[in-house]
């Protein structure tokens, strides 16, 4: 049965530029900055949709976790995030945090800048965290389900990393069994063949949900 009461999606085209509006309409979360955060499984598409909100944003800095994690860390990472990311953000400073290199198998050497920008993107596996929701603004889950992403991922990065992606399977069912992250997504985000369908989340009740999913009428985010 349909329910007739349940918002419409945000289609394609619209999506990027009528979240940009919305989440620059939200009240910060973290200090001054709108923390945003853009979690789902690994090969979900996550780099590529918040490449993309970051340029709808007109170039909102994005963290990627990828240079936060590392081969010891896949998602023992939190303590650093906050040190080196989430608390020089609430006091409206620039933070630094060395880079993982995948590689070489070591941070930095150099460390990188994020500056506290109105919206700030933090995108990765674990990325809405229960450590981490207290500081967000929104939470936005890259609704493509696992094995799928799985299977994508392992496509994308070749046989080469097979051995990788069997550890990291196991790591992410377990991470995602003990903190779970899609049920406190205010939005779901679905790919579309040109673009993007951005949904109300597990978690209706907050103003992103509210502000996103209104129609175009005269209270619309503009």
């Amino acid at each position: 049965m349909t329910d007739t009461h349940r918002p419409a999606p945000l289609p394609g085209p619209l999506a990027l530029p009528r979240l940009a509006r919305a989440l620059r309409g939200l009240p910060p979360s973290c200090g001054p900055v709108r923390l945003i955060a853009v979690d789902g499984h690994a090969g979900s598409g996550k780099s590529t949709f918040t490449a993309h909100l970051a340029e709808a944003l007109g170039g909102a800095p994005v963290l990627r976790l990828d240079d936060i994690a590392s081969h010891a860390e896949l998602f023992a990472w939190t303590d650093r995030l906050l040190r080196q990311v989430v608390e020089p953000l609430t006091r409206g400073e620039t933070a630094h945090y060395a880079a993982y290199d995948w590689h070489t198998r070591r941070f930095g050497p150099a460390d990188r800048p994020l500056p506290a920008e109105p919206v700030v993107l933090l995108e990765g596996v674990g990325a809405g965290r229960r450590m981490l929701r207290p500081f967000l603004t929104g939470l936005l889950w890259m609704d493509l389900p696992r094995e799928a992403s799985w299977a994508r991922g392992r496509r994308r990065d070749g046989p080469a990393l097979s051995g990788f992606w069997d550890g990291w399977e196991a790591a992410e069912r377990r991470h995602f069994a003990e903190d779970p992250s899609r049920p406190f997504a205010q939005l779901l985000v679905r790919e579309l063949r040109e673009g993007y369908e951005v949904l109300p989340g597990p978690d209706g009740t907050a103003a992103l949900t509210q502000i996103v999913t209104q129609g175009e009428g005269p209270s619309a985010v503009r």
